[in-house]
């Protein structure tokens, strides 16, 4: 209908063009009335052509209903892109450089509010300058050295953090649950020389400090003394140097490495996953995306060392100018306390922060604040259902991204569930394909001619990108093998190269994309990704234990999968739940612990002795599946008690909580 009103709106100017050339007829007798019927063709014609864009308005909006939506976006994206490339040109191209650019023009502006402490971008710009110059002091740190921070939220680790870019060191990032050898495989990964370590978890290097001091690691605590000989004090020294600094920052290559940030990927150990200077600079845009501004407060109650909370959190606080308030840990009982004692009007969120929320009691504080945004990941299609009619009066952007690779997306409609749209116009900004694949292997199906089929709309698909200059993949740190595991070669045709995300995505027929599942050997609990091959190596340190099968089950009511483990006991021994717990307590963060354990004569492997997870995750914990002894972890008792039907209903009912 559309194309007809559009093709009469023509013709009909063509014909009053060819009627009365140069529209000029007012000479002559009857020029008035050659000018009447001059105007009213011209108004027919312009009725006729509104009446035409009306019809187009109208067919799609009810063929094509988020046409204009997925327009506007687009082009919100390239209007973005042209103000960062104008950026650029006034030489605003790192993160660094963003920040230093809002110390300039914004000094006295509150950056960092962190408990009763504020901190403007002058103040976090001049201690930045101060770590910096006492790092650099008798040559300990130069550029392009690696230098690890284990740190948990204050703001002494941005302090840190950018006192080191202006280095032009190579920071890493350590997840501050991380203990002893998961520790030092981590400094090794990333081939670290030095480690900053905060006050309040340095009893985790402790432990480690013998092999540090074998490695010629230098290791600084951020406190004006420090436990051990070995290791360096540091807030001593920053009282005594200058706040300004001593020498300029040092130029970077844009399409380098800027930092490490790890992560479990979809196999094996933790791994030092490489982010350029253009992922991060990428990185920031997202609150603005999303549709903060300046005048934003932003809360942030994520963990740095996470590129949600650094990259996105922080950086795109300081991409916008805006204030952050900055919590230490999330707390769910303290949540909107905080947000109407700083006034707060912009969240960042994960799935399991939202979850905790709408379980907790109501609270005056939950509609006397002033948030009007939550933007995160993660956020389950029920939880979201109840949060939205709770706190009606807050607009949820939820997203999807990666820390080694810049392929995302976000939802920017108020569509329940999506993390985003696979339109015609997001495809040609970030071009991205989902894969069919064997739910064996979790590998792409490849046709008789060697290529990749595309997933059918309906249908999970594995997530892949090509590797484009805006889609970089650097790497993991001192792992090639893992690296090359990443990419997908020959896919669609011959000499092509696709980033494979290892998430399974679903297009559903309106082009609004989901998450589905992640493959291989991880699994996401408590908004951390556990990877099953340290957890099976750690349990396999225990005396009694002869092997284990890690896996993540489903709860009901819970984001995520929770750990589980299949294990073989060696012959003559019996399971030992307190001494298990014990090691746990030693060896890994609480978010890896296996929940449950189900204890096997043998664990089922392939043909070619890999473990079998497929069915042992289908039959999940349930008791009445299986003949195997099954336990659970009793945090309160410390030990692994038997798993009965009455702890199992108990456990699904909510009734029990983990």
């Amino acid at each position: 209908m559309h194309c007809v009103c559009v093709c009469v709106c023509v013709c009909v100017c063509v014909c009053v063009c060819n009627r009365f050339p140069g529209g000029s007829l007012l000479t002559g007798c009857c020029g008035a009335t050659r000018w009447c019927v001059h105007v009213k063709m011209v108004t027919a014609a312009l009725s006729c052509l509104v009446a035409g864009l009306v019809a187009l308005v109208l067919y799609l909006r009810l063929s094509r209903p988020f046409f204009w939506p997925d327009l506007m976006h687009y082009v919100k994206l390239r209007r973005h892109r042209a103000t960062s490339q104008a950026r650029m040109e006034r030489g605003i191209v790192t993160y660094l450089d963003s920040f230093l650019h809002q110390a300039r023009t914004n000094p006295g502006k509150p950056f960092i509010v962190f408990e009763r402490q504020t901190l403007t971008y002058r103040d976090v710009d001049r201690r930045s300058s101060r770590f910096a110059n006492a790092l650099r002091a008798g040559g300990a740190l130069k550029q392009g050295d690696v230098v690890a921070q284990l740190m948990c939220n204050e703001p002494d680790f941005v302090c840190v953090w950018l006192g080191l870019c202006k280095l032009g060191c190579e920071v890493a990032f350590l997840n501050s649950n991380v203990k002893d050898s998961s520790l030092r495989h981590c400094l090794l990964g990333c081939g670290a020389t030095a480690l900053v370590v905060g006050a309040d978890v340095v009893h985790l290097v402790e432990r480690v400090l013998p092999d540090l001091k074998k490695d010629n690691m230098a290791v600084w605590v951020v406190d004006h003394t420090s436990p051990s000989e070995d290791i360096n004090s540091l807030l001593d020294k920053v009282e005594h140097v200058s706040e300004e600094l001593l020498s300029e920052p040092p130029k970077v290559d844009i399409m380098s490495n800027f930092l490490f940030i790890f992560t479990s990927g979809t196999t094996g150990l933790s791994k030092a996953a490489r982010v350029g200077h253009l992922k991060a600079i990428m990185s920031m845009a997202f609150f603005t995306i999303c549709g903060a501004t300046s005048d934003d407060i932003i809360y942030i109650t994520l963990p740095l060392y996470h590129m949600s909370a650094s990259l996105l959190g922080i950086g795109g606080c300081i991409q916008l100018g805006a204030t952050c308030v900055l919590k230490k840990k999330f707390s769910a009982s303290q949540f909107w306390k905080d947000c109407v004692q700083h006034n707060v009007t912009v969240v960042q969120y994960i799935g399991e922060l939202c979850r905790y929320l709408v379980n907790q009691p109501v609270v005056p504080e939950e509609r006397a604040h002033r948030v009007r945004l939550a933007a995160g990941s993660g956020l389950r299609a029920d939880v979201w259902k109840k949060f939205a009619q709770r706190f009606s009066t807050i607009t949820i952007r939820e997203g999807y991204g990666l820390t080694e690779a810049s392929v995302g997306f976000l939802n920017y409609t108020d569509e329940v569930g999506p993390i985003g749209r696979a339109s015609y116009f997001n495809k040609l900004s970030m071009p991205f394909e989902l894969l069919r694949y064997d739910p064996q292997s979790y590998e792409p199906i490849r046709e008789d001619s060697g290529r990749c089929t595309p997933a059918q709309i309906g249908e999970p698909g594995i997530l892949v990108a090509p590797l484009t200059a805006i889609n970089q993949f650097l790497g993991y740190a001192g792992n090639k093998v893992q690296s090359e595991k990443k990419l997908l070669r020959d896919v669609f045709k011959a000499g092509d190269v696709y980033f494979n995300t290892g998430d399974l995505l679903l297009q559903d027929h309106r082009d609004f994309l989901y998450f589905h599942d992640r493959v291989g050997d991880t699994f996401r609990w408590k908004g951390e990704n556990v990877s099953t091959t340290e957890v099976s190596e750690i349990l396999g340190l225990v005396d009694f234990m002869k092997d284990a099968n890690v896996y993540g089950v489903t709860i009901p009511g819970y984001e995520g999968r929770a750990g589980m483990a299949a294990v073989v006991l060696k012959r003559d021994h019996k399971l030992n739940g307190p001494e298990l717990y014990s090691h746990l307590l030693r060896t890994l963060p609480a978010y890896a612990w296996p929940r449950f354990l189900r204890v096997q004569t043998s664990l089922d492997v392939t043909e070619t002795f890999k473990q079998q997870k497929t069915k042992l995750v289908q039959e999940g914990f349930h008791p009445d599946v299986t003949q195997d002894p099954l336990y659970f972890l009793d945090v309160s008792q410390q030990d692994y008690v038997p798993l009965t039907a009455s702890t199992y209903q108990d456990i699904v009912s909510g009734k029990i909580h983990l």
